[in-house]
């Protein structure tokens, strides 16, 4: 991913090859601009990269496509504040569905689990920013995506509700046939919540190195081999 800039042409991001499964659960890591922000903005169809694809099941992703979803890092930027909690997370659907029998009881259940049952009708400027985060994440998830790709999710909540979210996701993991892109420094969540950890480094980025089943590795083995990656590059 090349940009063009006073300085001249930039590039990003290198040739990154990545290829995520049916119901993978993948970790991104890499140091602070190294462009994981942009490839999952590349991934769901929101950046065109200057050269190479993206593909959903074979089909190239031209635009932004429904099946996927993304939550982004500034969250309170995407949320609409003339809209409740509970029409931030409808937003989006489209008329006819959102107006199905049931749809509405399913965000508040949703929001609910989220633990938001009692902000469904208050406003984003009303909420704290962790709650609105999780507002964005629920609207997200009502969806369904066939994909999801999550930008540093947890980085606005307190360690209690970041546990209790990442126990939801993996419980609608297991529920929804998705899979999820997620991009982090915390190594907690890298090593609970991931079947493979996707390492970015060098410059331009590329991918360094693929952990696959990282479940086994201690916090400490883990930035261990992050060191060594990190030295590498």
């Amino acid at each position: 991913m090349v940009f063009e800039g006073a300085g001249g042409r930039h590039a990003a991001l290198g040739s990154v090859s990545l290829e995520v499964a049916a119901r993978d659960l993948v970790a991104i890591v890499g140091e602070s601009g190294c462009g994981k922000t942009t490839l999952l903005r590349i991934m769901a169809g929101l950046q065109r990269p200057t050269s190479g694809d993206v593909r959903l099941a074979g089909v190239p992703v031209l635009r932004p496509e429904p099946q996927v979803c993304l939550v982004f890092q500034n969250y309170a930027a995407t949320l609409l504040p003339w809209k409740d909690a509970l029409g931030n997370v409808l937003f989006g659907l489209r008329a006819p569905r959102a107006a199905r029998p049931g749809l509405r009881e399913a965000a508040f259940a949703l929001l609910a689990r989220m633990g938001l049952g009692d902000a469904a009708r208050r406003f984003p400027w009303e909420l704290s920013g962790g709650m609105q985060q999780r507002v964005a994440l629920a609207r997200a998830l009502i969806r369904r995506p066939r994909v999801l790709l999550l930008d540093e999710p947890f980085s606005a909540v307190d360690e209690r509700t970041a546990e209790a979210l990442r126990e939801l996701l993996q419980t609608l993991y297991r529920e929804e046939p998705c899979s999820i892109v997620l991009v982090t420094h915390d190594l907690e969540e890298v090593l609970s919540f991931s079947s493979r950890i996707v390492v970015l480094g060098g410059r331009p980025t590329r991918v360094d190195t693929v952990i696959d089943r990282p479940g086994g590795l201690s916090r400490e083995a883990l930035r261990s081999r992050l060191r060594v990656v990190g030295k590498s590059t």
